[in-house]
């Protein structure tokens, strides 16, 4: 399970699994508008990172960022821990 706290919304983190290809699992964020961080969490549900993250970069809510942004910023951040 990877965590990683976010920044500028109202959610306080997001976590997630990754599977084998590439595929995310299990996406919860910890705060956050309920029924938008339930309805991202579904539609990332069993999607590839790259899709994910590049679908979901630079969406706003408030503060210059979004929680869909705040995931693609944690797939990111995810993706640096593989180098």
């Amino acid at each position: 399970m990877f965590t990683y706290r976010t920044s500028g919304t109202c959610s306080q983190s997001v976590s997630f699994d990754v599977d084998k290809s590439g595929r995310l699992h299990d996406v919860k964020f910890q705060g956050g508008c309920r029924g938008n961080t339930q309805g991202v969490q579904m539609l990332a549900e069993g999607r590839d990172l790259d899709e994910v993250e590049n679908l979901l970069s630079g969406i706003q809510c408030r503060n210059g960022t979004s929680c869909p942004d705040q995931l693609a910023k944690a797939i990111a951040a995810y993706k640096r821990t593989l180098r």
